[in-house]
């Protein structure tokens, strides 16, 4: 274990005399998110480029469905494909499979066995706040992303996989304190065993998520993002997606 790591559990752990307060908020901010819809219109779809084209997996939790975007194009699938298309030229085939609410045991479990058999270039993987939201371990958010990004590459012919740093939770302007704290620290005890995850996995590179500074990066209920949030992501996560393609071509 890296001093890093027990640095963040130390500091984990120093939050533990505000769980009372903390359960109290997080049953209140669960009823007090509106529950916006997911994007509108096709999960499938192709940004136009010249050439073969790439076949593009997104999969993963909330993020995934698109909440805070008004459709695809605008949501987190459809800035990687952008991004995709801008810096290799190729056009892109995307598919955007993701459902509200998932842990990566979850997605695991229930999600993935409805993903198609079908071979693509690249997967990104955006999964993690429900897991730090139902304040799982590092220990076994490892475990169970590992078996999860193993699942999604055998369906898929094992292709290079693009994995998202926790986003975070910390700026969520949804969350009051002190459970915007708490669950900060939680999130970044999880983004740490994530990159560690990575480090440890051929084919698979950690992408940290970016940290925006502006509640505009945010959509109307303060915790999924807004279309701008979405492109700051996208633009993460489709460069490293393209030098996943370069490297294991």
């Amino acid at each position: 274990m890296q001093l890093s790591d027990i640095g963040l559990q130390i500091a984990a752990a120093a939050t533990v005399p505000l769980l009372p307060v903390v359960w109290t908020q997080g049953r209140r901010v669960r009823e007090d998110i509106p529950r916006l819809p997911g994007a509108s219109g096709p999960v499938t779809g192709q940004a136009q480029g010249t050439g073969m084209p790439i076949r593009l997996l997104v999969f993963g939790e909330s993020t995934v469905t698109g909440v805070g975007a008004p459709d695809h194009a605008q949501a987190l699938t459809g800035q990687v494909a952008r991004t995709l298309v801008k810096t290799t030229g190729r056009p892109v085939r995307w598919r955007a499979h993701g459902q509200r609410g998932v842990t990566a045991q979850a997605a695991h479990d229930g999600l993935l066995p409805t993903l198609p058999k079908a071979p693509v270039h690249a997967v990104v993987v955006a999964l993690g706040v429900n897991d730090v939201m139902r304040w799982h371990g590092p220990a076994r958010w490892r475990r169970d992303l590992g078996r999860l990004v193993a699942g999604v590459r055998a369906r898929t012919d094992h292709p290079p996989v693009t994995l998202s740093g926790i986003p975070p939770i910390g700026r969520f302007p949804a969350l009051p304190e002190p459970l915007r704290t708490v669950l900060a620290w939680r999130g970044r005890l999880l983004d740490q065993a994530t990159r560690n995850f990575a480090a440890s996995t051929h084919t698979v590179t950690y992408v940290p998520a970016p940290r925006p500074e502006q509640d505009a990066a945010f959509c109307t209920d303060g915790f999924h993002p807004a279309p701008a949030g979405y492109a700051m992501w996208g633009r993460r996560l489709g460069r490293a997606a393209a030098r996943g393609l370069q490297r294991h071509r």
